[in-house]
């Protein structure tokens, strides 16, 4: 039963994401978002510690130290910041690097698409902005980057969905 419930949450939420995609001008890029949770690597994971009110990765993570199907996820979904880091030659450490727009828009969908599975009939349009703001001074994520999304979800949070997504739409891509 876990693994049907698992199956109908990351199904709901990737249709939610593709359903905001389509608002933010991203349509045929969201087409795509979140495949890897079907695959052998990260399914049985979501199944086994499937909550239904937070990621099974933290379940994962909390066992073992780390979150097998989360490195696996991260590693090839452009949409999380955690992907976008790399080795600078000059410092010789690994750094947070500037997210392409439409990975950022992407980012920005996920995000209101797991609270609002996430939060049920309790989400409200400041769930995304306050996630965000619990972990931002830990979070190694590009300051431009970071900016932009904190940008974006507080427009949600004061001006709504329909604000929010045509200010997002008309933000050119590069």
């Amino acid at each position: 039963m876990k693994a049907l419930n698992h199956f109908i949450t990351i199904t709901k939420h990737r249709h939610a994401v593709i359903r905001h995609g389509f608002k933010a001008g991203i349509f045929f890029q969201t087409l795509f978002h979140d495949l890897s949770k079907y695959s052998f690597s990260e399914f049985p994971t979501g199944a086994r510690y499937y909550a239904g009110t937070k990621s099974p990765n933290e379940k994962e993570r909390e066992l073992y130290g780390y979150s097998r199907a989360w490195l696996h996820h991260k590693g090839r979904n452009k949409h999380h910041f955690e992907y976008w880091t790399d080795y600078n030659p000059k410092t010789r450490i690994n750094e947070p690097v500037k997210m392409p727009i439409r990975y950022v828009k992407e980012m920005f969908c996920d995000r209101v698409a797991a609270s609002k599975i996430y939060q049920g009939k309790n989400y409200n349009k400041t769930h995304p902005l306050e996630y965000f703001l619990r972990a931002k001074k830990v979070r190694f994520i590009h300051p431009e980057t970071s900016d932009l999304l904190e940008f974006w979800l507080e427009t949600l949070s004061q001006k709504g969905e329909y604000e929010t997504f045509k200010i997002i739409k008309n933000t050119k891509t590069y």
